[in-house]
């Protein structure tokens, strides 16, 4: 039976916004096996193509960009690195930590075709490579 009380129906609306927006925010950042030297989490990846280039944008908040290592090898980009908390705060009192540290790794197929690292940039926590089609 339908409850028809606006302050019930839009609680209940309100409610689940913020639970969808939690999932969203859990799958931003997916969580890898994680052990060692292995990567602890992946970070998200845009990929664009254009006509002559391959656009790639990757989330690594808080990171600069030379202390992210990029390779291509047979077909496949690795973005690698690691995020560590800074210094002063290691002894800090954790409340919340949504946003993950560690080893990361990203294995990314590229799309069928030769190509090679034309730019790479860091912009507002995202590395923005572009890979030109040979």
């Amino acid at each position: 039976m339908p409850n028809h009380d606006p302050k019930s129906w839009m609680w209940d609306e309100a409610i689940e916004l913020l639970e969808r927006a939690e999932r969203m925010q859990k799958q931003f950042f997916r969580l890898a096996q994680g052990g060692g030297k292995r990567p602890i989490w992946q970070p998200p990846v845009d990929i664009f193509e254009t006509a002559r280039h391959l656009w790639m944008m990757i989330a690594l908040p808080g990171m600069v960009e030379g202390e992210v290592q990029v390779g291509m090898e047979s077909g496949m980009l690795r973005v690698s690195g690691e995020r560590t908390l800074p210094p002063e705060l290691k002894a800090a009192t954790i409340h919340r930590l949504e946003i993950p540290y560690g080893r990361y790794e990203r294995i990314i197929a590229l799309p069928p075709g030769h190509y090679e690292l034309d730019h790479r940039d860091m912009v507002n926590g995202v590395l923005v490579l572009s890979l030109r089609k040979l």
